[in-house]
């Protein structure tokens, strides 16, 4: 396939590049600053652009199969970028034929499973989207403008994200938080959102991931 991604230089969107190189896909990577982007690849093309410019970004979503987007604040003063890169995105793919795009939200965003335990949906659920409600107002918002289009979107909602080596086994639930899930590794958010690319039970679909 030919793929775009968004947010290339970010840790799930790293991981989404590398991944989809040694599968063998030819990639477009999006990056504000080259030169935070070290990786080089025969089947690599680095474009650089402002993700919230559709403008900017037509040339690299054109003609592509799909878009993979890693877009995320680094802090919270930085939220917005989600929502604002995705509408982007959504504008340049309508613009240019376009009509597949996977991106990255959070857990809670989503709805909170059945069967967690009264500390966690009283405390630390609550806690975390108090000290986090810009970012997921933004990743909100970002869900909204997908839910409103026309594009054939998957949102994939990892919890707490860590750096560890990516195992490619990990539990998923459609249209909800995985029970219990509390960390996954930015390697397998992205094996899973390559891996949705060829699942049509996933499309215009939330899919919750955890171990």
């Amino acid at each position: 396939m030919k793929l775009t991604v968004l947010g290339a230089t970010g840790g799930v969107g790293r991981q989404v590049v590398r991944q989809a190189l040694d599968a063998g896909h030819q990639v477009t990577a999006v990056v504000r600053d080259p030169d935070r982007f070290l990786l080089s690849h025969p089947a690599l093309e680095v474009v650089t652009a402002d993700v919230t410019d559709s403008l900017a970004l037509r040339p690299a979503v054109a003609g592509r199969d799909a878009v993979l987007s890693g877009l995320g604040p680094r802090g919270r003063k930085a939220a917005g970028i989600s929502s604002r890169g995705t509408r982007s995105a959504l504008q340049a793919l309508a613009e240019t034929g376009g009509r597949r795009i996977v991106v990255v939200s959070a857990a809670p965003v989503g709805p909170m499973p059945e069967g967690e335990s009264l500390l966690y949906r009283a405390v630390a659920s609550p806690l975390l989207r108090r000290l986090l409600r810009e970012v997921y107002a933004d990743l909100a918002a970002m869900e909204a403008e997908l839910a409103r289009s026309d594009a054939d979107w998957t949102v994939v909602r990892p919890p707490r994200l860590t750096d560890r080596p990516g195992t490619g086994r990990y539990r998923t639930a459609l249209g909800a938080n995985v029970r219990h899930g509390r960390s996954i590794a930015r390697a397998d958010v992205a094996h899973l959102m390559l891996a949705a690319l060829d699942d049509p039970a996933t499309v215009r679909q939330a899919v919750g991931v955890a171990y």
